[in-house]
């Protein structure tokens, strides 16, 4: 190498992995859905060290105590569970990192992959901010929403990121009319506001997060629980109705399949609520419940994607010498 080219590789890394490897379309999708798995999975575990009653096992942050970046023997299973989870943060960021790599490096180069990787980049790390912030003012139920909510964000960029590596580059064409669009965006909008209810669940609900007293959300647990139901009875509704509506204008099999698939998620995830419920939230029904809200998530969102197409096309990609300085001013 040059030192024309060791100077370039500093300033952009990502244009020198990109001239020197063009990772098969195959590699591209399985670098988007291990981000969007790792993604689920951070929600999953996040879960767990509430449900156990961890939040607290390291009681600062960024270090896990004053005087120690990891956790102690004297801090037990509860630091052991708080700092895996902490650990696995950097995980997730390895698989998003990945991503990004990957779509950079492929061939010929679409920016909107590039910029749905740095999305969930910038997403992880403010996330990674705010989780210190939970920390440090005790697990607050407010900024506990907050943080899961932002993972949800999270599922929702990586989610359109791993479908588009699987579509051609070309400008969208609708496969249903504007009703059938409009009654999805609905499903997308009661779909969102499940979660943001389920947050409030989660706020004012028994597991805190931790043995010591934690402050909970001013609102009565058993009304809130009964809007969140009301919530997903509206969204499998919507869910049932559209799936009769593809049907009556013969949409094709992508948006049936998908609805399909949702409705059949939905289901057991209220199968899944109302059990919890009646058993008065034993923690593993409840972390079962958690990842299958991040799963209804990514299935509303499907459906949503499933309802245009975008066919093979030339990307509007800048020449080489011109594609390079913008990188460099963007990474």
């Amino acid at each position: 190498m040059t030192r024309a080219d060791v100077v370039s590789a500093l300033r952009n890394p990502l244009a020198l992995v990109a001239a020197r490897w063009t990772p098969a379309p195959r590699t591209v999708q399985r670098a988007a859905l291990s981000a969007l798995v790792m993604s689920v999975i951070i929600v999953v575990t996040g879960g767990a060290v509430r449900l156990t009653g961890s939040g607290l096992g390291c009681p600062t942050w960024p270090t896990c105590t004053g005087d120690s970046l990891t956790t102690t023997r004297a801090m037990g299973v509860h630091g052991v569970i708080e700092f895996g989870n902490r650990l696995l943060t950097y995980v997730l960021c390895a698989a998003v990192g990945w991503a990004i790599v990957a779509a950079r490096a492929r061939k010929p180069w679409r920016r909107d992959l590039t910029r749905l990787g740095w999305a969930q980049f910038w997403i992880v790390m403010g996330n990674a901010i705010i989780g210190g912030i939970v920390v440090l003012v005790g697990l607050n139920p407010y900024t506990v929403a907050a943080h899961f909510l932002l993972s949800s964000a999270l599922i929702a960029v990586a989610t359109v990121m791993w479908q588009r590596t699987r579509e051609g580059a070309g400008a969208p064409r609708p496969l249903v009319g504007k009703a059938v669009q409009q009654l999805v965006w609905c499903l997308v909008a009661a779909g969102g506001l499940l979660q943001v209810v389920g947050t409030v669940v989660t706020g004012a609900g028994p597991h805190a997060g931790d043995s010591r007293e934690v402050e909970r959300m001013p609102v009565d647990w058993e009304t809130v629980s009964k809007l969140h139901a009301v919530l997903a009875w509206i969204v499998v509704t919507l869910t049932f109705a559209l799936w009769f509506v593809l049907r009556a204008v013969d949409a094709p099999k992508g948006p049936l399949d998908r609805t399909r698939e949702l409705f059949l998620v939905l289901l057991a995830q209220g199968v899944l609520g109302y059990v919890q419920y009646f058993t008065h939230l034993p923690e593993t029904l409840v972390g079962l419940h958690m990842l299958g809200a991040a799963v209804t998530w990514i299935w509303v969102l499907r459906v949503l994607l499933s309802l245009r197409e975008r066919p093979d096309g030339a990307p509007a990609v800048p020449a080489p010498a011109a594609a390079e300085r913008l990188e460099s001013a963007t990474g």
